[in-house]
């Protein structure tokens, strides 16, 4: 009985102890999470390591793997298919042992059964074109996808493999050790689809006219995925928007095509001699030396003649390429063919165009120009563009791969076209010939990491295109000072980020899972880099930060944190909260002018001021007052406009503590003012200004972002001044993004509505 006493005695006091210790912590604050705008990244980040410093530098342990190809290909023209047989060098470079490969089978996407077809929602609508109920209800689905023929080690022995979808994986017959490498070869083939008519990244245009086809050749052939030491096999399924993961290596690829075919593609046209005519040989050799004009290789009228007949006779186009992680090339009968050189560093590039009669007069007035710009100015910001040409083929689409990219744009049949086809075509140029710098060379994640391929070359390209209109002005339309770019500047982007939060993610987000894939990918983070260009960091800082992680990471693959951690470590700027709010966030600016109080100075007390001297236990004739308009002894003071430094007590100041030669330099301040800023929106930024004064001129400050630290809602500023403020204006420039103009102003603008536009203009 003692003994259950004893228990139940401990019980009650361990109970009653429990019960007093909560309420003592219920009486105190509780503490919270570290939420604050300008708390550092380590959360999110992973830790450097000897594959990847903390400097965003590749770390001394890096690695990557390498994979060879040697190809055999060939286009059957007739029925649109093509054949491959490829040989496979991988070469792990890794210090992990590999059981197995895994291969990427793209065109599977296309498979009938494909599963990207479900992936996306669909409905019935109670009304629609012929056209659009064939496609959805009646039209058999494309027979495409990779047909694997075999898959062999060097010594023809079957190696067993197996096929989940768009990835294959290939069972090595031991462990590939680290530095070992393995052959083996894969012969496929599948039906070329018709992108035109049925979507896709490649594939043939056909023109019913003449009976011919413009095929632009990608995804093409089963290819290596990468290995890295990040997440081992990046063997992400392709479902049709994500692109692509791919190690570097060198290729020798044979293509055998119709004899009338013109081809180019990635890499050296090593047997240039037996393909081209003596015609082309010359007029190839001026192309080389030639830095203002292209140089026509085809002309139109060669290439019209040619796509009336149709050779049976087969030839072989022999490229090779080093170091490049993808491969794609272009073939038709149709095609045009110019080239100019343009000096990059100390050496020279050819710039290329393709493309049929259907692109001109358009292709031939600027495709190869905007090829030459582009070049010049990636090269620029980043390095010296290392691979001897760059191709831009006409097709229906723009798609980007090394060397050679895929761009649209097309005049009518007569031949005439408008400024918005002339700008489009340009930028798509721009855009893809870009594509060489992000991904290709400076090799990131697409599947992962949309933005690190789209966004940084979007951003690449707002400053290629302001450079194009700067090199070659009679591409502006009369009516344009400056290139009209579609992203890049910040108002551009502020309908999306001011749009419903439940369509709209962070940039930091996989990008098939994305809302506005476009805003997204390209426009938010690209206008995110250029605010930070212009006015976060400075063009200075930005452009050497930016150029150190292009060449830290060319020929690499570079991750998120790299980009962010190179940025901080080359320009000692600490933009956690930047990659904080704008990449792992989907808060939007606003920043806005809650409260101006005007205040003036005088040296005589109001009754306010003689109660506060006499509470700090002050002389109140000793002290300075300021007082704010509305109460009692503001007009007076302001009558008497005095200036700070000549008050009794101020100037008593001045005199003794300040030499004759300092007390030219201090300020006659007579208007004082204190200025409240709020945030609405939650993302921090600098306060940009602008001061507005009543003899008719303006002032400038900015606030660095971390005037919000201490207070993310709202902040307030004194401002001293010589001259009157009549109005203050945040943003003046719209360069933040802000996504709210209307409480930007003091005195607050009235705006007129759109109704009342309207009403005025059925008055007048």
């Amino acid at each position: 009985m003692k003994i259950i006493k004893y228990f139940l005695y401990v019980l009650l006091f361990t109970t009653f102890s429990a019960y007093a210790q909560n309420e003592q912590k219920s009486e105190r604050q509780q503490g919270h999470t570290n939420e604050n705008k300008f708390k550092q990244l380590y959360d999110e980040f992973a830790t450097p390591n000897v594959y990847r410093t903390g400097s965003g530098a590749p770390g001394p342990g890096y690695y990557q793997q390498q994979a060879d190809y040697k190809m055999d290909i060939e286009i059957d023209d007739v029925n649109a298919k093509l054949y491959g047989d490829e040989t496979i060098t991988y070469t792990n470079n890794s210090p992990d042992d590999l059981n197995y490969l895994w291969v990427q089978l793209d065109q599977n996407m296309r498979s009938r059964d494909s599963k990207t077809p479900l992936i996306g929602s669909s409905s019935i609508a109670p009304l629609t074109t012929s056209s659009g109920a064939v496609k959805s209800y009646l039209k058999e689905s494309f027979d495409g996808g990779f047909h694997i023929e075999h898959v062999k080690d060097l010594n023809g022995k079957d190696l067993p493999y197996m096929i989940n979808r768009t990835m294959m994986r290939v069972e090595l017959p031991q462990v590939l050790k680290s530095e070992e490498k393995f052959s083996f070869q894969i012969k496929w083939w599948y039906n070329i689809n018709d992108h035109v008519r049925d979507g896709g990244r490649s594939g043939y245009e056909y023109f019913e006219e003449n009976d011919n086809r413009i095929y632009v050749m990608a995804q093409f052939y089963p290819r290596m995925a990468v290995y890295n030491d990040v997440e081992g096999w990046q063997n992400s399924q392709f479902w049709g928007r994500d692109e692509f993961a791919l190690p570097f290596g060198d290729f020798d690829v044979n293509i055998t095509v119709p004899a009338d075919h013109i081809l180019d593609g990635t890499g050296h046209l090593v047997n240039r001699e037996e393909v081209f005519t003596n015609d082309m040989m010359k007029r190839f050799k001026q192309a080389k030396k030639s830095y203002d004009e292209p140089v026509m290789i085809v002309t139109q009228a060669e290439a019209e003649v040619t796509e009336k007949t149709k050779s049976k006779d087969k030839k072989i186009w022999k490229l090779s390429a080093k170091m490049v992680r993808d491969f794609g090339f272009a073939t038709s009968r149709k095609f045009l063919w110019d080239m100019m050189a343009v000096k990059i560093g100390d050496k020279d590039v050819m710039a290329v165009s393709l493309y049929s009669k259907e692109g001109n007069p358009l292709w031939e007035q600027w495709s190869t120009k905007a090829v030459a710009s582009t070049l010049k100015s990636y090269s620029r910001l980043t390095f010296d563009y290392p691979y001897h040409k760059a191709i831009s083929v006409h097709a229906p689409m723009g798609m980007e791969y090394p060397m050679i990219c895929y761009n649209f744009g097309r005049p009518d049949k007569e031949g005439n076209y408008s400024d918005r086809t002339k700008y489009g075509m340009i930028s798509v140029i721009i855009h893809e010939v870009g594509h060489n710098f992000f991904p290709m060379i400076v090799n990131s994640d697409e599947r992962q990491w949309t933005w690190m391929d789209e966004g940084l070359n979007t951003f690449s390209q707002y400053v290629a295109e302001q450079d194009f209109a700067e090199w070659y002005p009679a591409a502006l339309s009369p009516n344009d000072k400056m290139y009209p770019s579609r992203r890049g500047p910040a108002h551009k982007i502020v309908p999306y980020m001011g749009g419903d939060q439940d369509y709209i993610a962070p940039i930091m987000t996989k990008g098939l899972n994305t809302y506005q894939f476009g805003n997204n990918a390209y426009g938010k983070p690209a206008t995110a880099l250029n605010i930070l260009r212009e006015t976060i960091m400075g063009r200075e800082l930005f452009d050497y930060s930016f150029r150190e992680y292009a060449q830290r990471w060319m020929f690499k693959h570079p991750t998120p944190e790299d980009f962010f951690r190179t940025m901080e470590d080359a320009s000692a700027v600490d933009l956690d909260w930047y990659w904080r709010g704008w990449f792992y966030t989907t808060d939007y600016v606003d920043i806005g002018i809650k409260e101006v109080k005007k205040f003036a100075v005088s040296g005589t007390p109001n009754e306010n001021g003689k109660l506060l001297a006499e509470r700090n236990n002050r002389e109140p004739n000793s002290l300075v007052y300021f007082i704010e308009e509305g109460t009692e002894g503001y007009d007076e003071a302001m009558k008497k406009a005095e200036s700070i430094d000549n008050l009794p007590t101020v100037k008593e100041y001045i005199m003794d503590n300040f030499t004759p030669e300092e007390q030219k330099e201090l300020k006659t301040p007579k208007y004082f003012y204190q200025v409240t800023f709020n945030k609405p929106g939650g993302l921090v930024m600098p306060i940009i200004v602008e001061f507005t004064y009543a003899d008719g001129t303006k002032g400038r400050e900015t606030y660095p972002a971390q005037v919000w630290r201490f207070n993310d809602n709202e902040i307030s500023k004194a401002i001293a001044s010589d001259k009157e403020i009549v109005s203050i204006v945040v943003d003046p420039d719209l360069e933040t993004a802000d996504i709210d103009t209307s409480n930007n102003s003091w005195p607050k603008e009235v705006k007129e509505s759109q109704f009342d536009r309207f009403k005025s203009n059925i008055k007048d």
